[in-house]
């Protein structure tokens, strides 16, 4: 007796996708692609809430990483882990210090710890913000 096309659907890994497509109605093909899609976005979502880079990869789509970015990505993690109480940035200007540490930080940093105070200071009283 056939598996009913809905058993193999709730049954299957990734891995076993190429074997079954054929099989599939265009309707169930379409109901496959629908959880997969929902599913990378569930693993996006999750990797952007987990690592500061992708989170900046989601948040900027026009966003090009280089190594530096990387470097200050970790740095900023290792800020929000606890493991770094102080962290000073020297760059040369236009190297996103900026963006990086004023918008999109204090963004994946409320979004990852919402019970957290935050606040980032800076050379002037116009420039800090405090949360609380």
């Amino acid at each position: 007796m056939a598996a009913k096309a809905s058993d193999i659907l709730e049954n299957i890994s990734l891995k076993d996708i190429p074997n079954i497509l054929p099989a599939l109605s265009p309707g169930e093909q379409e109901k496959l692609l629908a959880e997969l899609e929902h599913l990378q976005s569930l693993k996006t979502r999750k990797l952007a809430q987990e690592r500061f880079l992708a989170f900046v990869k989601e948040a900027w789509p026009t966003f090009i990483a280089g190594r530096h970015h990387a470097k200050m990505a970790e740095a900023f993690e290792r800020v929000a882990r606890g493991e770094c109480k102080r962290l000073i940035i020297n760059m040369p200007p236009r190297h996103t210090k900026s963006e990086f540490a004023s918008y999109l930080l204090p963004a994946w940093f409320l979004g990852k710890f919402p019970q957290e105070d935050y606040s980032d200071l800076a050379h002037s009283r116009a420039c800090g913000r405090v949360r609380s």
